[in-house]
């Protein structure tokens, strides 16, 4: 090596790598992105090695950028946990939290404890990754995780927030069901259009009723499907007259009180856990101590 790397340049390449590309990471360390530039060019000729691959639509890493990227990573999350926990020990709470959520959460849960957060630590900067697919959170340079159910990974931490209990509700307009009149069953919904979901790359969601202790999984007719990235604009489709939607029931209470939506078949709901946060054991940010707290607490 030529000449030492600072630690200050090795993170710029480390956000250049996150931020996939030099003008999203300008943005995010608050530098021009010629400074981000001639930083990462810099440090290549340091090493002599090339670390990035540039061309005018996107950035990669090279091989040798991408081992170097994942051998500095713990390091500097260590140096940044240990900066967070002295500002701790002061009593202040300071630095990012990123989470990657699914849109599941984003409506009504996670606004609420977001405010709290924000409430008791007002230096702390939060990032959400809205993502419906399972992903490594440590890979993709979140703190946090929010997943459903057996969707946490067995190697982290996990607990409760939000609601324990969701019930999946159906639900149309008032036009729609004078239209085609209200189902009094499972087997009537056969007969009705339906706004679904689909998982990613993946299939529809089900729509599951209990009756008695038995599950009913119902077939209506699919008129509109709709991404699980668009979860909660489904609720203007239903508005609209389309279908009967399903969705989680704390979303379609405004409606309800409104009068814009009409509860369908509410003795047959179906009901399912609640969301979990989840994160590595080791190595946690005073941001994200501060946000299990509030979790805890809300």
């Amino acid at each position: 090596m030529k000449n030492s790397i600072s630690h200050d340049d090795l993170a710029v390449f480390l956000t250049v790598v996150r931020e996939c590309g030099f003008r999203a990471a300008s943005r995010r360390l608050g530098l021009a992105p010629s400074k981000v530039s001639t930083t990462i060019t810099r440090i290549e000729a340091s090493l002599g090695v090339p670390l990035l691959i540039r061309t005018t639509r996107s950035v990669r890493t090279t091989e040798a950028g991408q081992e170097l990227a994942e051998r500095i990573a713990p390091h500097l999350a260590r140096l940044e946990e240990a900066c967070s926990e002295t500002a701790d020990a002061a009593g202040r709470v300071r630095g990012r939290l990123k989470l990657n959520v699914p849109g599941a959460v984003m409506p009504d849960i996670l606004p609420k404890l977001l405010a709290a957060l924000h409430a008791r630590h007002p230096e702390v900067e939060t990032e959400i990754v809205v993502e419906n697919r399972l992903v490594d959170i440590v890979a993709a340079g979140c703190d946090a995780g929010i997943r459903y159910g057996d969707f946490v990974e067995k190697d982290m931490v996990s607990i409760p927030i939000g609601p324990r209990r969701q019930q999946v509700a159906l639900a149309a307009a008032p036009d729609y069901l004078r239209a085609r009149g209200s189902p009094n069953g499972p087997a009537d919904l056969t007969e009705h259009d339906a706004i679904r979901y689909r998982l990613p790359d993946g299939p529809l969601l089900p729509w599951t009723l209990c009756d008695e202790q038995r599950t009913i999984t119902v077939e209506p007719i699919t008129r509109l499907v709709l991404s699980v990235d668009a979860l909660d604009t489904g609720r203007a489709y239903a508005r609209a007259g389309i279908g009967i939607i399903g969705a989680f029931r704390n979303w379609l209470e405004p409606d309800f009180a409104a009068g814009a939506l009409v509860p369908v078949l509410p003795d047959l709901w179906s009901g399912m856990d609640g969301p979990r946060l989840y994160y590595p054991g080791r190595f946690s940010s005073a941001a994200l101590r501060a946000f299990i707290e509030v979790c805890r607490d809300c």
